[in-house]
């Protein structure tokens, strides 16, 4: 099979697995270097694709008016600066530290998702997410600096933000694109700027993850609580899991 397609396929597969419950890069960065893309370019390639992906996902949110546009502006500027800071503290920091730290992050991710043990089947704090406290927007810009500078688990963390706040899971689902879109816009341009980036390999993932990130959403409407839990539990395991790996192997 060609390797463009079997990009696309399976990206098509992972923007599906990242808008339920995150950790997309699971599949996509590993299948990348197994092909032989050089990781900075599936860095790259995998911020460009989320990203575009998450755009649509936003176009979609727009039309079924969940959210005012204000608002959804409010949380893409919050984490654009966010993921622009993290895009540029990781080309300097080791990547060890930064296995380091999505390795305390993940595990406090799989306790908050144990912790939650009833979910809303509707928003109690709608009117809240225009109301943004300084520490509300701390943890925003947080989770788009991890986005921006690592990513893997930054959807997840969104999402368990989102709920723990009130939402439902497919309002977190929408609010966790959004946050998505922002970090990697202003990550991509950084890592653009490193001269990182093919074209034809970033085309494809892309249109993988408009696709993806589509029907993502609109599964994530039937989608019980219960397998909702479940999926962002066995993320964030295969998420723990991986990173360990890379610590301690």
């Amino acid at each position: 099979m060609d390797s463009l397609l079997l990009l696309f396929i399976l990206g098509i597969g992972a923007a599906v697995v990242g808008t339920l419950a995150g950790g997309g890069g699971l599949i996509t960065l590993p299948m990348m270097i197994f092909l032989g893309i050089p990781i900075q370019t599936g860095i790259a390639t995998n911020k460009f694709a989320s990203g575009l992906g998450s755009f649509s996902s936003i176009l979609y949110t727009i039309k079924k008016k969940d959210f005012k546009a204000s608002v959804i502006f409010q949380f893409i500027l919050v984490s654009f600066i966010g993921g622009g800071i993290g895009a540029f503290v990781t080309s300097m920091l080791d990547e060890h530290v930064m296995n380091i730290v999505a390795l305390v992050l993940l595990t406090g991710s799989l306790w908050l998702t144990f912790a939650s043990k009833k979910w809303n089947y509707e928003t109690t704090n709608k009117s809240g997410v225009e109301k943004q406290t300084l520490l509300d927007r701390g943890i925003l810009t947080g989770i788009g600096v991890y986005d921006g500078g690592f990513g893997p688990g930054s959807s997840t963390f969104a999402i368990l933000y989102f709920i723990k706040k009130g939402f439902t899971y497919v309002n977190a689902v929408q609010l966790a694109r959004v946050l998505n879109f922002g970090s990697c816009l202003s990550a991509f341009i950084i890592f653009y700027m490193t001269g990182h980036f093919q074209w034809k390999i970033a085309v494809t993932m892309a249109a993988a993850s408009i696709v993806g990130n589509q029907v993502g959403l609109r599964f994530a409407e039937f989608v019980p609580m219960k397998l909702a839990r479940i999926l962002l539990i066995s993320v964030s395991v295969l998420l723990i899991v991986q990173v360990s790996l890379k610590l301690f192997v």
